[in-house]
């Protein structure tokens, strides 16, 4: 197997303090904790020249006109507005404490395989086998890993290397993944990356 870390949604208007969600309130101590376990996984990952995906959400900005945001979303997080997540500003960024990815993919709904160059890219890197971190557990981090299975694409998730603003729906989730990935941690995953897994 050929292995590449995706990471899921680890960006500055997640995670950061001024960033979208960490201006209107939202946010927790699992979820900030994510970059410093995550990154000794990376280092990892680039003393084995393993590569590196990161996938980021992305709300399309429209010349004139307010941001192209599903309505769902729209509906659950009302105050995302202009500049949110939109690329080429900082929120849109993965975080400092992991930067730089190898490719960046943009990624516009709960799946980072959903109308997205992501499965293109994994097959231009020869990878079939997916390190998986990122949040939410629930959320992006679960649709992308059963995405993952339904395309024949091994996937070893990262259970203390994602997160969801609910500890009850983050472990809810991990047990409902385990028929289609398997579960391993943070230190799991460096000691196979050092042993050329």
């Amino acid at each position: 197997m050929s292995t590449a870390v995706l990471l899921i949604d680890l960006q500055h208007d997640f995670l950061s303090p001024d960033g979208a969600y960490g201006r209107a309130g939202l946010g927790n101590a699992d979820l900030a904790a994510l970059p410093a376990r995550v990154a000794p996984v990376l280092d990892a990952a680039r003393a084995a020249a393993v590569p590196i995906v990161s996938a980021q959400f992305t709300i399309v900005a429209r010349r004139g006109r307010p941001p192209q945001i599903a309505e769902h979303l729209h509906a659950l997080r009302p105050f995302l507005g202009p500049g949110d997540f939109e690329p080429g500003r900082r929120g849109h960024d993965l975080v400092d404490a992991l930067a730089p990815a190898d490719v960046v993919v943009e990624k516009v709904a709960f799946s980072a395989f959903h109308q997205s160059r992501l499965e293109w890219v994994l097959q231009g890197l020869g990878a079939d086998h997916l390190l998986v971190a990122g949040i939410v557990t629930n959320g992006g981090v679960a649709s992308t890993v059963r995405d993952a299975h339904v395309r024949g694409l091994a996937t070893t998730l990262l259970a203390d290397g994602c997160a969801a603003f609910d500890r009850e729906a983050h472990d809810a989730t991990l047990r409902s993944l385990r028929g289609v990935t398997r579960l391993s941690t943070c230190a799991g995953a460096i000691g196979e990356l050092a042993a050329g897994a």
